[in-house]
């Protein structure tokens, strides 16, 4: 039974992380954060000093606002104080080690490694990588039945962005399973609130996954590589990057890279399955894929949460966040805020101008959005060309073992290819 917050009081009477953790919610948390939005667009949790941020027009502000910054060392009361590392030194290991990446820290320091990365994700790269994302796509779709019932998770959405993302640091398939092993446990850094268990599981991984690299590293110091490992190689022999900020690095954008993109196509498909009035227009007019994705983006954001920490006190539809205090956007309620989106919670695959904020905004947008959008943009289109037609074959299962990474664990689909 979700937990109900219509009749919960603002000021302190709603049990945020019951809620968020909830199963029902998880399932589908529109209906509770529209109760919440209708509340107000900024709400404070005295429990556990949160900011959580609704509104649209409020996230926006706060991702643009450089007194709002990623670094959770500067979260007063963190895991980066005394207090936590004494009562929970495996949570701060586990946090420290990941700490020391683009998408942690703030100003210069993050300037300096998101610098490093950038050449990757620019449009002429991007071009370069269509004919490999097709490749890869075709593969799959060639060993997807013409005329069946197929899980579509397992055989496109999941493996696509890995097989992606492994070609361009030049990783073997054969490897692609447990990649795939250490991405589930350490995605789950991003729920804030982890077991005991599931920060050793992280841990475990976290070590073997840089002990992998590691290896990588030295094995190829000496190759010149027209790819992303090629450009962590160069900026670790020139010195712009250490050795642990390298590693680290290099871990996020393959368990960022890939679990963004599963969510996003998944989520995509079952969208345009649910809307099939939607679903026609869009195979009539395949023009539409790049509005169509955006607004996968915005109905179902692969994430529910995106963190930031005031560096400053920071003042937001007249509340005043103190510096060292944590934000939370909740990605569901701002991408359908009533108050910026027209039917905000109906699929519009023609939506004009959509101001999603599912990559984040400011400095920290993800910087590999373009890549995530590419690849949806050719998975959506390979996909209605092969298939005539595509139906649900079972209940879609959302995956309930995570409170952030938003997505499909199996999505049954019936598919019957064009005569």
């Amino acid at each position: 039974m979700s937990k109900d917050i219509s009749s919960t009081d603002v000021s302190g009477g709603i049990d945020w992380w019951s809620v968020l953790s909830d199963r029902d919610f998880l399932a589908n948390p529109y209906p509770q954060l529209r109760r919440l939005q209708e509340k107000g667009p900024v709400h404070f949790d005295p429990a556990s000093g949160i900011y959580f941020i609704l509104g649209h027009r409020a996230f926006a502000r706060v991702s643009k606002s450089s007194s709002m910054g990623r670094d959770t060392r500067n979260w007063l009361g963190g895991w980066n104080s005394d207090d936590y590392r004494a009562h929970d030194p495996v949570g701060y290991k586990l946090f420290s080690e990941f700490q020391p990446q683009m998408i942690n820290c703030d100003g210069e320091e993050h300037r300096r490694m998101r610098k490093v990365y950038e050449p990757a994700f620019r449009a002429q790269a991007m071009s370069r990588m269509a004919p490999l994302i097709e490749e890869q796509a075709a593969r799959l779709l060639a060993a997807m039945p013409d005329d069946g019932e197929v899980d579509f998770i397992e055989a496109f959405a999941a493996p696509l962005p890995l097989r992606v993302l492994c070609e361009l640091f030049d990783i073997p398939e054969s490897l692609d399973e447990t990649i795939s092993r250490w991405s589930a446990s350490l995605i789950r850094i991003g729920d804030i609130l982890m077991t005991p268990d599931q920060k050793l599981e992280a841990q475990a991984a976290l070590a073997e996954f840089k002990d992998f690299l590691r290896e990588q590293i030295r094995t190829r110091a000496n190759r010149h590589e027209d790819n992303l490992m090629g450009l962590a190689l160069h900026a670790y022999k020139d010195g712009t990057l250490d050795e642990e900020e390298t590693l680290t690095n290099l871990v996020s954008m393959l368990v960022a890279g890939h679990e963004t993109t599963v969510t996003l196509i998944g989520n995509g498909l079952l969208l345009l399955l649910r809307n099939p009035a939607e679903l026609a227009r869009l195979r009539t007019e395949p023009a539409l894929t790049r509005t169509a994705v955006e607004e996968f983006l915005r109905m179902e954001p692969g994430g529910n949460m995106i963190l930031r920490v005031a560096r400053e006190d920071f003042e937001v539809e007249g509340m005043t966040i103190p510096r060292g205090a944590p934000v939370i956007g909740l990605i569901g309620a701002i991408n359908r805020d009533p108050a910026r989106f027209e039917r905000a919670d109906e699929l519009d695959v023609a939506r004009p101008a959509n101001a999603q904020f599912t990559f984040g905004g400011g400095a920290h947008v993800c910087i590999g959005a373009p890549l995530a959008r590419l690849e949806a943009q050719i998975a959506f289109s390979r996909l209605l060309e092969k298939y005539a037609h595509i139906d649900l074959a079972g209940t879609p299962e959302w995956r309930l073992d995570r409170m952030n990474a938003r997505g499909l664990g199996h999505l049954p689909i019936h598919v019957r290819k064009a005569a």
